[in-house]
């Protein structure tokens, strides 16, 4: 098995664990707070990872260029609202039909992909992303009679369309991240994902916390006093972050956000576990294509 593959698997975990996390704070902490966590906690360990490889492992880091310092900043940015508007949407729904909704993210992973770097998939690979969001369509109307004109009704209400706009938002991100990594040159990718990793999350947090100290103050002391809680889901999130960016440093980012649907089999785990949401029959079924759809990526 390729190591991407494993890599990605860890990542999906991962970040459905922090997911899982920021729901509960978002009462709390409220949107923005609930996101900022995710950054503020995690990149001390960022740049923690990265100084363990370089004089632990003995490896090389790489000089950062223009190119890399532009990549790096339209990927934070647009991690930043694609965080904000996922956490906003679990509000909306439940837990798990708003990840669901955001899990659209591979097909448009795939054209940014395209048109931003000229990355190009098989049709096998097609084909199991449009069962892969098949499955996400499903989830989406399992509430009510499945029907077209239900779906289309769905499709269009407010709670899919900011469903819709985290996953675009997402897939310019990890296309950023990627051309971030890869514009370091010849070194290698663990390295090279590391360091974009430390760089993103330090710029992530400086541009959210100014960003507080604008809006509202407060909203930094009730993230520092939900220090317990919030460390957490900076610790899961950098971590899971160091997967996806390997992960996309090692393979095209189509095959890795397609793959990482395996999250929402996590997600319906903890929705019923965790959160004790009901989940239905038609919710089932779609997971299940999502799930058939990812080993039809891993067998093509």
């Amino acid at each position: 098995m390729e190591p991407w593959i494993l890599i990605t698997v860890a990542a999906a975990f991962l970040q459905n664990l922090r997911s899982a996390l920021q729901k509960h704070l978002q009462t709390s902490l409220g949107t923005r707070g609930a996101s900022f966590v995710r950054f503020g906690y995690g990149f001390p360990i960022a740049i923690l990872y990265v100084l363990g490889l370089h004089f632990l492992g003995g490896y090389e880091l790489p000089v950062p260029n223009p190119v890399f310092a532009l990549w790096a900043i339209i990927g934070g940015l647009a991690q930043i609202f694609a965080t904000m508007l996922l956490v906003h949407l679990f509000s909306l729904r439940n837990f798990a039909v708003g990840t669901a909704y955001s899990k659209t993210e591979p097909v448009q992973a795939a054209i940014f992909g395209f048109i931003l770097l000229g990355e190009r998939v098989t049709t096998g690979a097609v084909g199991a992303i449009i069962v892969g969001v098949a499955g996400v369509m499903m989830i989406s109307v399992a509430r009510m009679p499945l029907t077209f004109a239900n779906l289309l009704k769905a499709l269009a209400g407010r709670t899919a369309l900011i469903g819709i706009a985290s996953g675009a938002v997402f897939g310019i991100s990890a296309v950023a991240y990627r051309s971030a990594s890869l514009s370091l040159g010849d070194h290698n990718p663990i390295v090279a994902a590391a360091v974009t990793l430390a760089c993103v999350t330090t710029f992530q947090t400086v541009f959210m916390l100014v960003w507080m100290v604008l809006q509202d103050r407060r909203e930094i002391v009730d993230v520092i006093r939900s220090w317990r809680s919030s460390s957490l889901v900076g610790l899961a999130g950098v971590l899971g972050s160091a997967c996806w960016f390997t992960a996309m440093t090692l393979q095209q980012v189509a095959y890795v956000r397609a793959l990482g649907q395996i999250e929402l089999v996590f997600t319906f785990l903890a929705s019923f576990f965790l959160f004790h949401e009901r989940v239905n029959r038609t919710e089932v079924a779609g997971c299940l294509l999502i799930v058939a759809g990812i080993l039809l990526l891993l067998l093509g």
